[in-house]
């Protein structure tokens, strides 16, 4: 068995030990709580001082979600605290000593609603829920490849792929919108939609859902499900362009959607949909893999990997979703984007406008975080998990 073991907390790297390094008793008794063959104990660094003065002190730190390799389990989570400066690793672990397997396998979405947290883990096949405070599990609903989650009254609504982790041209299964009762934990009842859908987002009384058809290379999917939420049914398809991803509404009635383009001829792009008309209004020429609304700015990454020149272009940008234009394709100014690898999760402080993006690197070992000022300069950055991908900020 080989175990990680924790080092002083205000190191800035540490690496993992083989178990000749842990004492006996700590290998006994962590070997009675999970049956698998690596373990991870959490961990705990300072990253920076205190930092909740004023109208910041409601936001009390961040989650972070790790994705984790498929197949091996690896899902694991992690928390910034803004009062104390420091950032701690694993600490699903921590909370829940006693789970098997720990987290699971992909963790794909995060979010909190109440008093609960919610992680949707991928192909684990379940979305687990904790109490938001102390990452405790209360219980977990079960739902086949199961992708993003969004919340409206006293429901949850998670995407599914619905059918097997398979590529296949031909696939036949649509995937749907399960609706989740937030008390009971049960699924009450499921929506068809089109073939593996991604993001989800609520706009007043309907859901509007990416069919990406990431599955069925080279036949995608191309458009958004609407679906009426009092009758749950799917109300209509909004066309808008291959292999769509995700999804954000503005305050303004527009719903702001990703498309990863088809790898060859077809790029990605960002495009407008009016959530007034249900209807494709115009697109903006950047690419997007993932993005954060803030106010009125998204900010955005995108890696556009293209089959034809067999390479990664990288943009960080900025959209005015207000004035509907590029207000820049870079806001890391100091040169410290060459750092990063491969761009993999966002999110925007509302009050301080810090910057964080998370870097997979090579997708099999730690990630890390990086937090960038409102001018683009690079604060500090952190080891994380694996995959380090989805952010959740926990307020009081």
């Amino acid at each position: 068995m080989t175990i990680k073991t924790p080092a002083n907390t205000l190191m800035k790297r540490r690496q993992a030990v083989t178990a000749a390094f842990v004492t006996l008793a700590a290998a006994v008794l962590l070997s009675a709580c999970r049956d698998e063959k690596e373990i991870f104990i959490p961990e705990e660094e300072e990253v920076s001082g205190p930092s909740v003065p004023g109208e910041n002190a409601d936001i009390q730190g961040f989650y972070l979600l790790n994705e984790g390799n498929m197949g091996s389990n690896k899902s694991t989570l992690d928390y910034y605290d803004f009062r104390t400066g420091l950032y701690r690793r694993n600490i699903y672990a921590e909370a829940n000593p006693s789970v098997p397997k720990e987290l699971g396998d992909v963790g794909n979405d995060i979010k909190i609603y109440g008093s609960k947290l919610y992680a949707v883990i991928n192909c684990s096949n379940k979305v687990e829920v904790m109490d938001a405070r102390t990452a405790r599990r209360l219980g977990q609903i079960n739902i086949p490849n199961c992708r993003y989650i969004r919340f409206h009254g006293r429901y949850a609504y998670v995407t599914s792929y619905a059918g097997p982790v398979e590529l296949n041209p031909d696939y036949e299964q649509l995937g749907y919108v399960a609706r989740v009762d937030t008390a009971s934990m049960m699924v009450t009842d499921r929506c068809l939609v089109g073939f593996q859908p991604d993001e989800l987002e609520v706009v007043g009384d309907k859901i509007y859902v990416a069919n990406s058809g990431g599955y069925m290379f080279p036949n995608y999917e191309s458009t958004v499900s609407v679906i009426d939420i009092p009758s749950f049914t799917e109300t209509g398809r909004i066309e808008v362009a291959r292999n769509l991803h995700r999804l954000r509404a503005d305050r303004h009635g527009n719903l702001w959607v990703s498309s990863r383009g088809d790898y060859y001829d077809q790029p990605s792009r960002l495009y407008r949909v009016d959530t007034r008309t249900d209807r494709l209004v115009d697109s903006l020429d950047i690419a997007v893999s993932h993005f954060h609304l803030d106010g009125d700015s998204l900010y955005l990454y995108s890696v556009e990997w293209s089959y034809i020149t067999m390479s990664n272009e990288v943009t960080y940008g900025i959209v005015d979703v207000a004035r509907r234009e590029i207000v820049t394709r870079n806001f890391i100014t100091d040169g410290t984007d060459q750092s990063i690898r491969i761009p993999y999760g966002i999110m925007v402080h509302p009050v301080t406008k810090d910057i964080y993006v998370t870097d997979a690197r090579n997708y099999v070992s730690p990630g890390t975080l990086y937090c960038f000022g409102p001018d683009g300069r690079q604060k500090w950055n952190v080891r994380t998990g694996d995959i380090p991908a989805h952010f959740v900020f926990m307020t009081q």
